[in-house]
């Protein structure tokens, strides 16, 4: 006899482990493969093939902040703790890119562009509104050094802004559901819980049909006597 109330064991599975985020649906998640592609045309086109340690360090960053948030959400199915560990470093590394694109301005003589430049507005409203590879790619092998980097640090600042208040919201989920541990505990106390209710039922109904089938042999007994 089954029990609707009663869990099985797959759905307390399914309450443990957590939905893993579609990293590719998130804003900046999408900004972090446009930086690592520019990035890494940028430091071909503009930075020395060999001798200069800046080359690797600015393609890793890019790459990390990438593969992080990637690691991050798939790990979070089961440690939101490791998730918000690996979305820090991840965040990290973007600010530490960011570093380097404002570094290489005035060490090239080349102008920030900020709010007051006559091309500042028009690049923040095409980085707001513009998340796919596809939106910047054509223009990796035209922009000169000074436009892509002026590109990437305002990437480099919406990634950063973008993570801050998803990292807020992710540590608000995690006071309030737990990791995989208080969510186990959680899981098992239900499931017991359960085994419990299940036990108590089935009791009633055994008693029920004692004594209905106390009832049924009382009366084949005075059918007999008749």
């Amino acid at each position: 006899m089954s029990n609707p109330g009663r869990q099985d064991p797959a759905n307390q599975l399914e309450s443990v482990l957590r939905k893993q985020t579609d990293w590719k649906s998130l804003w900046f998640y999408q900004k972090t493969v446009v930086l690592y592609q520019l990035t890494y045309a940028f430091t071909r086109r503009f930075l020395p093939a060999h001798g200069d340690r800046t080359v690797d360090q600015m393609v890793q960053a890019a790459r990390s902040g990438k593969q992080n948030i990637v690691e991050g959400s798939a790990d979070g199915v089961t440690s939101m703790e490791l998730e918000l560990k690996l979305l820090n470093v991840a965040r990290s590394s973007i600010q530490e890119l960011l570093e380097d694109y404002e570094d290489y301005l005035p060490a090239h003589r080349l102008e920030k562009w900020t709010p007051g430049h006559p091309r500042f507005d028009a690049m923040l409203n095409y980085c707001r509104n513009h998340n796919q590879l596809e939106d910047y790619e054509p223009f990796f092998e035209k922009w000169t050094d000074e436009e892509a980097a002026n590109i990437a640090i305002t990437l480099c600042r919406m990634v950063d802004k973008m993570m801050m208040t998803y990292q807020k919201k992710k540590e608000e989920e995690f006071v309030t559901e737990g990791g995989i541990r208080e969510r186990m505990t959680a899981a098992r106390l239900g499931y017991r819980s359960n085994q419990r209710d299940t036990i108590e039922q089935l009791t009633r109904e055994i008693e029920a049909l004692k004594a209905e089938n106390a009832q049924l042999k009382n009366k084949l007994n005075q059918l007999r006597q008749l």
